[in-house]
C-alpha cells in the first residue's frame, strides 16, 4: 500500500508540474502521465480494488476535466459502497453543472443508504425529465424496496413498453406472480410477449417455472415444446418425453421421439412395445453406430428376422447370423446365444454348433424353458429323440401347450419316439 502512494505522489508532483490545454481533441493526451495512471486505475478496478481505481480516476479527472473519468470515479465508488461520499460530492457536483448521469449516481447512491424518500425525490423529477427506460426501472427499485409494489409495477410497465425489454418484463412478471399474487395476469403478459416476440429463453424459462408451481402441465408441455423449437437443448427435450411419460399420451412423444431424435433409446423401446419391428431394426443399427454398443447390433438382427415375411430367406439368414456371431463373440449373453443357436439348428445350418451355442445359455439359465426347447429341438435334429422327450417334457410343465412352436415341437418329437418303438 505505502508503495502505491508512493507512485500517486510522485505521479501527482510531475502532474502539477504539467500544463493543460483550453481545448483537447478526442485522441490527444491532456498532461503526459494520463496513459500511465489509465493504467494503473484499469488494473486496480480488473483487482476489484474499486476504492483505488476510483482515486486514480479522480485524479484523471482533475487534471484533464474529461467527463468519463469522472463517471468512472463514481461508478468505482459506488462499487466500493462509498455512498456518503458520492451523495456529498455529486450534491457538489450539480451544483456547478445538470447533468443526468450525476443524477443517476446520485440515486443509487441514496438507495444504498436506504434514503428512499430522498432518492425518490430525484428520481421522479429525473423521469419527467428523461422518460427513458433507465430512469424508469431506477424508480421502479425505489418503491420495491419500499415494498409499494403496485407503484413499482407501473413504472416498470412504463420502461417495458419504450423497447419491449424481455428483462423488464420478467421483473414485472416476478412481481405480480409473487408479491401482487396476479398469477394469470403474469402468466398472460408472459404468454403475449412470447407469442409476439418469440420464446426467449429468459420469458420461456420464466413461464415453464410459473406453469410448474401451479402443476399446469398441459401449460409447462406447451411451453417446453416451443422452446424446444426455438433452441434444440436436450433438457427441454427430456422435460417434454417425462411429461408424455407422466400422461400416457404415447401417440404423441412417439411422434416426438421420431421428429426430434431426443432420445433413439426410447424410440427404440416404444417400436419394441408396438412390435413395429422394421423402424425397430433402423434405430437399433443407428444406435449401434453412434455408441458401438453390441446390443444394439444384437437386437436389429432379432427384429430384422421377426419382421421378415419369408424367414427362410438364405441371405436374410445370412446377414441375422453373421450380426448375432458378432455380437456372441463380444457379449457373453444367453439371450442372443440362444437366439443364434436356435436359428442354426432349426434351419439345419449346423445343428451341432447350434447345441453349443444353447448350451452356453443354458449356463447361465439352466431352467429357461425355452433355451430348453431350443436344445431339445437341436437333440431332435440329430435324432437323438429320447433325450429330447426328457426335455421338451419339462417345457410342456412350464409353458403348457398353448405356445404353437413348442406344441408343433412336442408333436414331432413324440412321432419320432413312436416310429422308434
Amino acid at each position: 500500500m505505502r508503495n502505491l502512494f508512493a507512485i500517486l505522489f510522485l505521479l501527482l508532483f510531475f502532474v502539477g508540474c504539467s500544463t493543460k490545454e483550453a481545448a483537447l481533441k478526442p485522441n490527444e493526451k491532456a498532461f503526459e502521465q494520463e496513459d500511465a495512471l489509465i493504467m494503473f486505475a484499469l488494473d486496480a478496478q480488473e483487482r476489484k480494488q474499486f476504492r483505488i481505481a476510483a482515486e486514480y480516476f479522480d485524479v484523471l479527472y482533475q487534471e484533464s476535466n474529461r467527463t468519463e473519468y469522472q463517471y468512472h470515479y463514481y461508478q468505482n465508488m459506488l462499487k466500493a459502497r462509498e455512498f456518503d461520499t458520492v451523495t456529498t460530492r455529486v450534491a457538489e457536483d450539480l451544483v456547478k453543472r445538470d447533468d443526468i448521469t450525476l443524477k443517476r449516481y446520485q440515486i443509487t447512491a441514496l438507495i444504498g443508504l436506504s434514503e428512499y424518500e430522498k432518492a425518490k425525490t430525484v428520481a421522479l423529477d429525473l423521469v419527467v425529465q428523461t422518460k427513458e427506460e433507465r430512469d424508469y426501472l431506477l424508480l421502479s427499485d425505489i418503491y420495491l424496496k419500499q415494498q409499494h409494489f403496485d407503484t413499482a409495477l407501473k413504472y416498470l410497465e412504463s420502461a417495458y413498453l419504450i423497447n419491449f425489454n424481455e428483462l423488464i418484463l420478467d421483473r414485472m412478471a416476478v412481481v405480480m406472480y409473487v408479491n401482487l399474487e396476479r398469477k394469470q395476469e403474469a402468466i398472460a403478459q408472459l404468454e403475449t410477449h412470447s407469442r409476439l416476440h418469440g420464446c426467449s429463453k429468459v420469458i420461456c424459462g420464466r413461464l415453464a417455472g410459473f406453469y410448474s408451481a401451479d402443476n399446469n402441465v398441459e401449460g409447462l408441455l406447451n411451453t417446453y415444446k416451443r422452446y424446444y423449437a426455438e433452441f434444440k437443448d436436450v433438457e427441454t427435450a427430456q422435460g417434454i418425453i417425462r411429461i408424455y411419460s407422466y400422461t400416457k399420451d404415447y401417440i404423441p412423444l412417439l411422434r416426438f421421439l421420431e421428429e426430434s431424435g431426443a432420445d433413439d433409446a426410447l424410440l427404440l423401446k416404444l417400436y419394441i412395445n408396438s412390435k413395429n419391428y422394421d423402424k425397430a431394426v433402423e434405430v437399433a443399427e443407428r444406435l449401434y453406430e453412434q455408441e458401438g454398443d453390441v446390443n444394439y447390433l444384437g437386437q436389429s438382427a432379432i427384429f430384422l428376422f421377426e419382421d421378415a415375411d419369408d424367414k427362410t430367406d438364405k441371405a436374410l439368414l445370412d446377414t441375422v447370423i453373421m450380426k448375432l456371431k458378432k455380437v456372441v463373440n463380444e457379449r457373453d449373453d444367453a439371450l442372443y446365444q440362444n437366439y443364434l443357436g436356435y436359428l442354426l439348428i432349426d434351419n439345419d445350418l449346423d445343428v451341432k454348433a447350434g447345441i453349443v451355442y444353447v448350451n452356453q445359455a443354458l449356463e447361465k439359465e439352466p431352467d429357461s424353458p425355452y433355451y430348453l426347447d431350443s436344445l431339445a429341438w437341436g437333440y431332435y435334429k440329430l435324432g437323438r429323440c429320447d433325450e429330447a422327450y426328457t426335455l421338451i417334457k419339462k417345457v410342456r410343465v412350464e409353458l403348457g401347450d398353448e405356445d404353437a412352436e413348442v406344441s408343433a415341437h412336442i408333436e414331432a418329437i413324440e412321432k419320432c419316439i413312436k416310429r422308434k418303438k
